[in-house]
């Protein structure tokens, strides 16, 4: 396939799924191997962490008046109620914290276990079922947390302890662990997909950055080992790269705003079916298709 259409392909799918709670990080992996893209190559490796670029950029855009807002207010809050440890930044940075230490530690160890297609396909699944019964409890009682604004420090660092799961299970998704583990303690849905949408920002830029760090500089990345060779750029490799950059930020654009009205109006039931129908299809056909 042309490269620049591949890059468009891939644009896309990092566009539609980095913020949907059916894992970017699977539909990557299932998109290269149909494309029979070499998962070791330098170029693409690096590719895939910088077109997740475009989707952060995106999402920083659309809330960029809410973040503003939040700055404006801090550490008060709008209405004077909040502090220094439950204001909504510092909630999101603590939250943050809960995610990134644990997730370090366990990186190599994730990357080393748990980085087959099998594993992928269970977590799609299991995360699916969880998440559909989840939602579905979660609509039979009222919640007491209606909006980020609410929120409570212990509620904050259950949420980034949840989304840790993420990012030492591949295939969960950072989407799903986050908004699960918010209606579980009591946020409504709405709240629950905004402080997840905040969460992400710090989250996929540092991991971003991290990854990206050991692509083009593996022997100055920490724990790197194994990190593969330093990526050489020419005309070809820009213009493919800023082509999945800036469809990955279209697609996401859209993507974001439509997730927010779905889940308003429908709930997350059509994506823990759809986690759960794509799992399955790779436990059965997975080994196959990674082989090819």
């Amino acid at each position: 396939m042309n490269a620049y259409i591949l890059s468009v392909l891939l644009g896309i799918v990092e566009g539609l799924t980095e913020f949907l709670p059916v894992s970017s990080t699977a539909h990557l992996r299932i998109t290269e191997a149909l494309m029979k893209i070499p998962m070791d190559d330098a170029y693409w490796k690096m590719y895939t962490i910088v077109i997740q670029l475009g989707a952060i950029l995106a999402l920083c855009l659309l809330f960029l008046g809410r973040i503003v807002e939040f700055i404006r207010t801090f550490p008060g809050g709008e209405n004077g109620e909040r502090t220094w440890w439950n204001h909504p930044i510092s909630l999101t940075l603590i939250a943050f914290g809960f995610t990134s230490v644990p997730a370090l530690l366990l990186h190599k160890w994730s990357e080393r276990n748990l980085g087959s297609i099998t594993a992928m396909a269970w977590a799609l699944v299991i995360g699916g079922v969880v998440m559909w019964i989840i939602d579905a409890w979660s609509v039979r009682y009222e919640a007491s947390t209606l909006d980020v604004e609410q929120m409570s420090l212990p509620q904050a660092i259950w949420i980034g302890i949840c989304q840790t799961l993420s990012a030492v299970f591949p295939g969960t998704s950072r989407s799903m662990s986050t908004i699960a583990a918010g209606q579980i303690v009591g946020l409504t849905r709405p709240a629950a997909l905004e402080f997840s949408f905040l969460l992400s920002i710090p989250t996929m830029i540092a991991a971003t950055v991290w990854d990206l760090l050991k692509e083009l500089h593996p022997s100055k990345a920490l724990l790197a080992e194994g990190a593969s060779t330093h990526v050489v750029m020419n005309t070809e490799n820009w213009i493919i790269l800023l082509i999945g950059f800036a469809v990955s930020f279209i697609v996401a654009l859209g993507v974001v705003e439509w997730f927010l009205y779905w889940v308003r109006k429908h709930g997350l039931v059509i994506f823990a079916l759809y986690r759960i129908i794509v799992g399955g299809v790779l436990l059965l056909f997975g080994a196959r298709l990674f082989a090819g």
